[in-house]
């Protein structure tokens, strides 16, 4: 899975970027806010990205926000990083539109669980997308007769809207997305064609 690491320290950015290699995520890296936000923003935006919260150029938080306010069906899973441990810190972050938070210095373990978590939740949405389209695909099919027709008792002409006489069959094409090919039914050949 691919994952983005928005980190300013060179170091803390080139370990962090071998650990997740190591457990097999696919790395893009960014040095400073604008950048991350231009690989989020962008094309092929990874599904999870890991901030720190205090970079130059647009800090972590910043990005939660503006991510947050964008349109998106698959919005990535957020995971700010950060030395503040206060709750007044962890709500804010949260309220920004972070999905998750972890204070440095991380636990390796703590992480990868965190990661793992994020992949699921990633995974989850990924499902939910499907079954959207799914449902919008069914729902453009769908026409559905509702309410009372009015119905010629002898020549099965149905009444429309606007008081014409129409036939059954002309009416359920236009109003549903049934077809119609001719047959004959054994009552009907044996009377007409005996």
């Amino acid at each position: 899975m691919k994952i983005l690491i928005a980190e300013d320290n060179a170091t803390s950015r080139i370990m962090l970027q071998a650990i997740l290699q190591k457990w097999g995520y696919e790395v893009s890296a960014a040095s400073d806010g604008a950048e991350a936000w231009r690989i989020l923003n962008g094309g092929g935006c990874p599904p999870i990205a890991l901030l720190d919260w205090m970079m130059p150029g647009m800090d972590g938080a910043e990005i939660c926000r503006r991510i947050n306010q964008m349109e998106s069906n698959s919005p990535p899973y957020l995971i700010l990083l950060t030395g503040r441990d206060s709750k007044e810190d962890l709500s804010a972050g949260l309220e920004a539109g972070a999905s998750d938070y972890i204070t440095k210095p991380y636990d390796h373990d703590e992480l990868k669980a965190r990661l793992q978590v994020a992949e699921r939740m990633v995974a989850l949405q990924e499902r939910l997308n499907g079954k959207i389209e799914e449902l919008r695909e069914a729902l453009s099919h769908v026409k559905t007769l509702q309410g009372i027709l009015p119905i010629c008792m002898h020549c099965h002409k149905i009444r429309t809207d606007d008081q014409a006489w129409q036939r059954l069959e002309a009416y359920i094409e236009v109003h549903s997305d049934a077809r119609f090919s001719h047959g004959l039914c054994p009552a009907c050949m044996e009377k007409h064609y005996g």
